[in-house]
């Protein structure tokens, strides 16, 4: 059988991938008088949420709040698939809760919605706060998702962690770290080039800027991303002819995301493709979704020992061995079928575990960037090698170590505070 017939079969033979079970042995509820029937639910429950009703807070200790995850998609951006709407993304959203289950004993309920107005989806987030202890938002369309996380995280009092931003970017900066470990390069001193400035390429350069990198391009489908572009654009058109305009390929103007990287990185305002871009530069990490972006020519010109992330899915920008022939010291991507994956599931449950145990209220760039060190850290000099700079997604020594990195900038932010 095929990849496709397997899967498809089981996914009959199981009707879903998950369930919802009772911590209560069933031998116990109806047991007479005895039986608990009458402490989970009526007439003894009442006790139980009348005290919550007085502190919202206990709802952490006498129920699963806790340990309560949401997973919000809207299926319009779903990775490799693009808009495939939420009952094609259900099956995806069960995956990543069967992950969450098995790696963090994290109880992830996905919900696919048939909501695409972005005030809606903000409305309807906000209305299930009192069931969850953390909001994952995964595979809606970019930019409205940024602007989505961005006003929830503002306006709600449990963490919210947008996967394809956060995550990606906490799993990538982790793989550059070490990356650069093995060509001895200082993040200070290279030029990165980031083609994608969407959920994930938006996240990269947000981690990798506070992270101490001051070199970095960022690229969209109109190419170099720099201050002034939109106006450049403006100036030239208006030269052109009624049959000129005519030919004239549409240039979309920045939105608010876009602004931001224009106004912190290309300081240069080298402009043009990728092709003009990557000269020089010593990092490229790919998150355009276009496959073959990159050809040998290009990795030929980059700087001695040129670090290669290709991770759109489920073609790459560059297949591995295309950019090592080319003289790539170190390439991963997204697929698990190559070395080096850079597959945001190393981050999130670990993530979510220590946001849960620690009652996180909220996510700044610091927290990512301490996970981000944490994982990295997780491999020594002695077995860092070119095909082996990040962990494997069921490395056991994740949900500690992240657990751990989380407590100590909180500790630390504390400190600081009390100063």
């Amino acid at each position: 059988m095929t990849l496709k017939e397997d899967t498809i079969n089981l996914h009959r033979i199981l009707k879903g991938k998950i369930e919802i079970s009772s911590r209560i042995a069933s031998d116990n509820i109806f047991e007479n008088e005895k039986g608990a029937l009458s402490s989970i639910y009526t007439p003894g429950v009442a006790y139980v949420s009348q005290e919550i009703a007085k502190n919202k807070e206990l709802a952490y200790e006498y129920t699963s709040k806790w340990n309560n995850i949401a997973i919000i998609c809207d299926g319009t951006r779903v990775l490799g698939l693009g808009d495939i709407g939420p009952e094609g993304a259900l099956p995806v959203m069960e995956g990543k809760s069967v992950l969450f289950k098995t790696l963090a004993n994290v109880n992830a309920f996905p919900l696919c919605i048939s909501i695409k107005n972005k005030e809606e989806i903000i409305k309807f987030v906000k209305s299930i706060e009192p069931s969850f202890g953390a909001i994952n938002i995964e595979d809606i369309e970019s930019p409205k998702v940024l602007e989505i996380v961005e006003i929830l995280q503002r306006e709600m009092s449990i963490p919210v962690f947008h996967d394809d931003r956060h995550g990606t970017a906490v799993i990538t900066l982790a793989a550059l770290i070490n990356a650069l470990r093995i060509v001895n390069k200082e993040r200070a001193d290279i030029k990165v080039v980031i083609a994608g400035a969407g959920s994930a390429g938006y996240g990269i350069y947000k981690i990798i800027n506070q992270a101490g990198f001051k070199d970095i391009i960022v690229l969209d489908k109109d190419g170099a991303i720099y201050e002034g572009r939109d106006r450049d654009i403006d100036h030239k058109m208006s030269n052109m002819s009624n049959n000129e305009l005519g030919s004239y390929p549409v240039i979309k103007q920045f939105n608010s995301f876009k602004r931001e990287i224009a106004l912190n990185t290309n300081k240069q305002k080298i402009k043009g493709d990728i092709a003009t871009s990557i000269e020089n530069a010593d990092v490229f990490i790919g998150t355009s979704g276009m496959g073959h972006l990159l050809n040998t020519k290009m990795i030929e010109r980059m700087n001695k020992d040129p670090i290669v992330f290709a991770l759109s899915n489920p073609v790459p920008e560059i297949l591995p061995s295309e950019a090592i022939s080319a003289g790539a010291s170190i390439v991963a991507t997204g697929r698990s079928d190559f070395p080096n994956q850079i597959n945001n599931a190393v981050v999130f449950p670990a993530m979510f575990r220590a946001l849960l145990d620690l009652r996180m209220k909220n996510l700044n760039e610091e927290i990512l960037i301490a996970v981000s060190e944490s994982i990295a850290d997780l491999i020594d000099m002695k077995h860092l090698t070119n095909t082996y700079i990040i962990p494997k997604i069921n490395d056991p020594r994740l949900l500690p170590v992240v657990t751990k990195s989380v407590k100590k900038y909180i500790i630390n932010q504390q400190i600081s505070q009390s100063r």
